[in-house]
């Protein structure tokens, strides 16, 4: 498995991951019609914005046969306005290549590009209902808040988790 810093090239692959990593990790969660409208073409786009933002950092995950399984993006969100933090935006692996340390590889890769942004303090934001929650415990992070959201026309919980200090990710 290589794991490097994504290039513009990378976009497509990026938003095939991104849409089928939402259609199996939200498929009991989202409306199956918001799930089903989601597209490549329009993730790809996405994804070509957030590979050239000079605040985005976007790695990923690549089998041996250069396809890209997994990927994780971060920098520092608009509304977060604390001094010497930064936020995990998004991890997703497709779910074949998942419980193979990828996502483990993927998030100390970010938090180096942290580190060098002398970050003390992560963010990630995820839903209550997402398995990933427990990914992030089993990280270290530590649960810091609740809000409502509302994604397709259904109202639910998104739990903000937080690391504080960036050693025992660089160390796990």
């Amino acid at each position: 498995m290589i794991i490097r810093e994504a290039k513009v090239e990378d976009a497509e692959g990026i938003s095939r991951v991104h849409v089928d990593c939402w259609r199996t990790t939200y498929k009991n969660i989202l409306p199956k019609t918001y799930l089903d409208s989601l597209s490549y073409a329009q993730r790809t786009e996405i994804w070509k914005k957030n590979i050239t933002n000079a605040g985005n950092h976007v790695f990923v995950a690549e089998n041996s046969k250069g396809e890209i399984v997994g990927f994780a993006d971060g920098g520092k969100r608009e509304t977060n306005t604390l001094k010497d933090t930064g936020d995990l935006t998004s991890i997703y692996i497709l779910e074949q290549w998942q419980g193979q340390g990828i996502g483990t590889g993927l998030i100390k890769q970010l938090f180096l590009q942290f580190k060098k942004l002398g970050y003390e303090t992560i963010f990630v934001e995820v839903l209550e209902d997402n398995k990933s929650r427990f990914f992030y415990e089993e990280m270290g992070a530590k649960f810091y808040k609740s809000e409502k959201m509302n994604i397709g026309g259904k109202e639910l919980n998104l739990l903000v988790y937080r690391w504080n200090g960036l050693n025992s990710i660089l160390s796990h």
